[in-house]
């Protein structure tokens, strides 16, 4: 049974953390911070409540939410040390099953990347293949650092957007009686 609106808005804050702490990678605090904007009139106006509570966020703690993120097809991927949530995202754009060249590839554009912006390359991978994700990176390195933040942004906005469906539409409620 799929959760509605009424369901979220009945948790108290411990049940509101653990079913929805990860929408933003290692984030817990923002969905923490979110919980006493309940009621929610829906699922999208939750959604809108943490976008605009990471877009009212000083550079500094936009970056912060960037940095939580892990190295896409990285050392912690393959020793399974990711979130649950970023392992299947990341499995599912085929970055787990990389050729050895593929993977020296993303090892030099990840630390390229992040040494030119202090935060590891974001995208949204369940909307991307390898091949897109390659590209993108390969394009977005060369991006002036404003720019790549609020691009970095967007693409975490859009994880937690499909976090956030996965959790509702195959959440099992207990039935009430």
């Amino acid at each position: 049974m799929a959760m509605d609106i009424r369901d979220i808005n009945s948790m108290n804050y411990e049940s509101f953390l653990d079913v929805f702490g990860n929408v933003v990678e290692k984030c817990p605090v923002i969905v923490a911070a979110i919980w006493s904007r309940c009621p929610f009139l829906s699922v999208s106006d939750m959604e809108s409540s943490i976008a605009e509570f990471i877009d009212s966020l000083p550079q500094s703690g936009k970056e912060g939410i960037l940095r939580c993120h892990p190295d896409l097809a990285g050392r912690d991927l393959l020793s399974g040390k990711v979130t649950a949530e970023s392992q299947g995202e990341q499995r599912q754009a085929g970055l787990a099953s990389l050729s050895p060249g593929e993977m020296e590839r993303m090892k030099q554009l990840n630390s390229h990347y992040k040494n030119k912006f202090g935060f590891p390359f974001v995208i949204c991978a369940r909307m991307s293949n390898k091949a897109q994700i390659f590209q993108e990176l390969s394009v977005r390195v060369n991006n002036p650092p404003s720019q790549e933040l609020l691009k970095g942004i967007e693409e975490v906005k859009k994880i937690c957007h499909l976090r956030i469906q996965a959790i509702v539409s195959t959440s099992t409620q207990p039935t009430k009686l």
